[in-house]
C-alpha cells in the first residue's frame, strides 16, 4: 500500500475516533487529549492549536467534522515538541472567530469555549 493512501486511512480512522491526525508525539509521556465543549451557540466548523511560542496554527484538529451547539468533542494538541501551552481558535457557522488563549493542555482535561 502506498504511503499517501496508508497516511489518507489513517487520518479517517483518527477523525472518526474524535482525535486529530499528529505529524508527531511528544516524549514526556503527558496527555495533551482535551474535551473542547462548544459553548458558543453556534455550530464550530473549524479548531486549530498553535503552540504559544511560535503563534503558528496547525491544520484543521476536527478533521473537517463540526461540533454542534452544546456539543463537545474530545481532541490531541499535540505538536510533536513536549510544548503544553497552546492557543485555540474556533471559527463558527457564522464566520466569526474564538480565541483561547494559554490553554495548557498538559493540565486540563476540559476546555469551554465561549463567544
Amino acid at each position: 500500500m502506498s504511503r499517501i493512501r496508508t497516511l489518507t486511512l489513517v487520518a479517517a480512522f483518527a477523525a472518526l475516533a474524535g482525535g486529530a491526525v499528529q505529524a508527531a508525539q511528544s516524549t514526556d509521556g503527558l496527555s495533551r487529549r482535551v474535551r473542547v465543549h462548544n459553548q458558543t451557540g453556534l455550530e464550530i466548523k473549524r479548531l486549530q492549536a498553535a503552540d504559544v511560542r511560535t503563534g503558528q496554527y496547525a491544520e484543521d484538529l476536527l478533521a473537517g467534522a463540526a461540533v454542534a451547539a452544546g456539543a463537545s468533542r474530545p481532541v490531541t494538541i499535540d505538536a510533536g515538541n513536549n510544548a503544553c501551552l497552546f492557543d485555540l481558535r474556533a471559527e463558527l457557522s457564522s464566520g466569526q472567530a474564538v480565541v483561547k488563549e494559554n490553554v495548557n493542555v498538559c493540565r486540563v482535561a476540559d476546555v469551554y469555549l465561549t463567544r
